[in-house]
């Protein structure tokens, strides 16, 4: 699929070639113009430098004749290895209008390095007078190649006439081209991004339209846009968006339907409630019961079965208001021994139980209802089954940054599926608990208030007794107990 961005990459790439070549074209006719001038001015300064260095030679000669020393002398040859440098440069400008003037120019730096050695021999062996009528020769020379140098610069300049004249006209016409082809650039991309932006814009003004009545709640036109990019991909999408609301919006009618109609079935539902509990016994009235007679028996001298009701009524008040509620382990320990109170009014002797509590633990928060079914299981399957009775032994503990609790007893203990099946929240059973709350429950509602899933552990074996562990976090999570049974 052509995509923008290929497009957009097409017209960059298309206007890079044509510049590149633009640039290319002007630099290579540019650079070929430069090096024939640079040619032509080389020819020049290498004539002029002849000049110079023959000057130089002849005075280096003159102090030499003037003050022998060795150093002169390297002067001396030092020029002389530039003119032959210089002659050999000289040779390849020859062409068939100045080969005649170049071999003479050349004869007169031979004929020159020819007089400086003529004239240093001669002074090496004493005969000043030839060696300075070779000096003299050596100078004329000199002068000669000073007025040749003039002469081949004047006929240069006028041979190469036609060509500066052709350097210049090839500039104008460099710089014609060069605004043309500005101005070809410069149409062809107003041309092809008026073009290319119209693919654009047209498709976008279809969207945006759409998109318009949608707004208005027009979900029954459909949408349809002609491209092969990315705005297809949009318009496609859009359209599926609007089917897809035009759906939701049929759901949402049939579901106030059914929510209306369930409404009224949640009023018949509660309205049948109420007339199942009218025919119940008030929970309330029992405790009320049950206080009264605490205070009759107790004025009537019966001071332990007072206890006992007291017991009785404190246990039905905490189990009808905390179930949904956080309490504090010293508020769940003084329930449990109100439970104690009146399970050994029935076993006695049969029932020991040994409470070890670290009182620094007992304002951390728990689940309300959480430890009595714990203890009350172990009274039930623990103590209840064996004529001897049995021990059970309740531990609280700090471990740092949790509270550790221990319900222990040494009954007939239970299997591993059935403790399985308690940790896996599957076994709910409560049959014989005053409080109709399972182990399984318990796991539940711990794991709810924690948070995480190792907070309650079963420790048993056939024969050898039950321990069961709860860890209750000093920190608990983001959410509270509370919340979460408020939601669930």
């Amino acid at each position: 699929m052509n995509s923008i961005q290929k497009k957009i990459l097409v017209l960059a790439l298309s206007v890079l070639l044509i510049m590149a070549a633009s640039w290319v074209s002007l630099i290579y006719y540019n650079q070929k113009m430069q090096n024939q001038y640079n040619d032509i001015l080389e020819r020049y300064l290498i004539m002029n430098e002849v000049t110079s260095t023959s000057q130089k030679i002849v005075t280096a000669l003159n102090n030499y004749l003037l003050i022998p020393s060795p150093e002169n002398i390297s002067v001396i040859d030092q020029h002389k290895l530039e003119m032959e440098k210089m002659k050999e440069e000289v040779v390849d400008f020859k062409n068939v209008e100045n080969e005649l003037a170049i071999t003479n120019y050349v004869h007169l730096i031979d004929s020159l390095v020819e007089m400086i050695d003529r004239s240093l021999f001669f002074h090496s062996e004493a005969d000043t007078y030839n060696s300075n009528q070779a000096f003299t020769e050596a100078t004329h020379i000199s002068n000669y190649i000073s007025e040749m140098t003039l002469t081949l610069i004047d006929t240069e300049i006028k041979t190469y006439d036609r060509f500066y004249r052709g350097i210049i006209l090839q500039s104008e016409g460099l710089k014609q081209l060069g605004i043309w082809l500005l101005l070809l650039i410069s149409v062809f991309l107003m041309l092809f991004t008026y073009w290319f932006s119209r693919r654009i814009t047209k498709p976008v003004e279809k969207l945006t339209k759409a998109a318009s009545e949608i707004s208005k709640g027009r979900f029954d036109l459909e949408i349809e846009v002609e491209s092969n990019d990315e705005i297809s991909f949009l318009a496609k999408t859009l359209e599926r968006m609007r089917v897809n609301i035009n759906n939701l919006i049929l759901e949402i009618q049939q579901k106030a339907q059914l929510e209306k109609e369930l409404q009224q079935s949640k009023l018949l539902l509660k309205e049948s409630q109420l007339r199942s509990l009218q025919s119940q016994i008030n929970p309330h009235f029992l405790f009320n019961t049950l206080n009264t007679l605490s205070k009759k028996a107790y004025m009537e001298g019966s001071e332990e079965t007072s206890d006992l009701l007291v017991s009785v009524a404190g246990l039905l008040r905490y189990n009808l208001k905390h179930l949904d509620k956080t309490m504090t382990l010293y508020d769940e320990v003084r329930v449990i021994q109100q439970y104690i109170d009146i399970q050994k009014a029935r076993y006695t002797d049969r029932l020991t139980f040994h409470p070890v509590i670290d009182a620094a633990c007992l304002d951390i928060e728990i689940p309300g209802l959480t430890l009595q079914p714990i203890v009350e299981n172990a009274v039930i399957y623990g103590i209840e089954p064996h004529e001897d009775g049995g021990v059970i032994w309740f531990r609280i503990k700090d471990d740092g940054d949790r509270v550790t609790i221990e319900v222990e007893d040494d009954g007939p203990g239970m299997s591993e599926e059935k403790i399985k099946q308690i940790m896996e929240e599957q076994l709910d059973t409560a049959e014989g608990h005053s409080t109709g709350i399972g182990l399984s429950n318990v796991v539940k509602r711990l794991r709810l208030f924690n948070g995480r899933e190792d907070t309650m552990r079963i420790e048993s074996n056939k024969g050898n007794g039950t321990k069961v562990i709860i860890h209750i976090l000093k920190e608990r999570g983001v959410n509270s107990y509370d919340e979460n049974i408020n939601r669930g």
